[in-house]
């Protein structure tokens, strides 16, 4: 039987900023609209972090049994390792979806955003398709779409919308920087697995583009998220910290471009989660100093 430990490692701590960072920015919008609430930010976060749990192991389970895990180079695979029998890691997959569901419903009875239940359901069949079914997405090079679309844009907008009841331009802008370099995640992650991935037939996006496009696409997404705020500047100009967070880019960025060795793109997985809570952050403390100091 696994240990506490290995299905902590199992979860994946280093992809929760994933999770942490919309609510971040979510809530920072909602304060710039006047509406931030404490307790549905704190359900957001839960909803988030349960969610990102749930689809780590769903992923882990789904590529375990399928092989496709068999060879990787990276962190332990539950299932794949033997360390935790399928039908566990399964069964943790959907307890963390079941709470997820539990704590939005909640959020949604708080803020009687009603039509956020077909939300909250098209997330947890969009993580569980992810790799999961007979016909995968994340096998068909669409799992960066998941990631951006339900890590960006649904996260970070229905965080402000639970709190305000309404979204703007800042969370908007948030929301696609911040589902960005989620995706970059995603792209470093796939880019190390490369190999194995075209073996085991799974064709991610960055098996579509080619080792050399897709690591040139992570450092892109990245300037993209540090330079896109910078629409907000005439009304939000505090939002120009944002690009505090370029110089924490150069070191991943480098070890994505030159980096040859598969195992040297494993610290990267840790340093864009690093970026995305330091960008959340820093347009977050933007977004408020520009109304709190106006």
């Amino acid at each position: 039987m696994a240990t506490a430990g290995q299905w902590i490692e199992g979860a994946r701590l280093r992809t929760l900023p994933m999770a942490v960072a919309p609510v971040m920015i979510g809530s920072a919008a909602a304060f710039e609209l006047g509406s931030f609430l404490l307790l549905n930010a704190i359900l957001a976060l839960l909803v988030g972090v349960l969610m990102q749990v749930g689809v780590n192991y769903a992923n882990d389970y789904s590529d375990g049994i399928r092989g496709t895990d068999d060879h990787r180079v990276g962190p332990l695979r539950l299932t794949a390792s033997g360390t935790a029998s399928a039908k566990a890691v399964k069964t943790a997959a959907f307890a963390c979806f079941g709470a997820a569901l539990v704590a939005g419903l909640i959020l949604i009875v708080l803020s009687q955003a009603w039509w956020l239940l077909l939300v909250g359901v098209a997330c947890v069949l969009a993580g569980w398709g992810y790799t999961g079914g007979a016909n995968p997405y994340g096998y068909l090079g669409l799992g960066d779409v998941f990631v951006f679309v339900f890590f960006g844009l649904v996260a970070t907008l229905g965080t402000t919308y639970t709190q305000a009841g309404q979204v703007s331009l800042p969370s908007f802008i948030g929301a696609v920087g911040t589902g960005v370099i989620a995706t970059a995640l995603l792209m470093a992650n796939n880019v190390r697995d490369i190999p194995t991935d075209i073996e085991a037939g799974k064709r991610t996006l960055a098996v579509r583009l080619g080792d050399d496009a897709a690591r040139i696409s992570y450092v892109m997404m990245l300037a993209l998220a540090i330079f896109l705020p910078l629409v907000l500047v005439e009304d939000h100009p505090w939002i120009l910290i944002v690009l505090l967070a370029g110089p924490i880019c150069l070191m991943p960025s480098w070890l994505m471009l030159k980096g040859k060795r598969r195992k040297s793109l494993i610290p990267v997985l840790k340093q864009t989660g690093m970026i995305n809570l330091a960008y959340s952050a820093l347009f977050s403390l933007g977004l408020v100093l520009s109304v709190v100091l106006a």
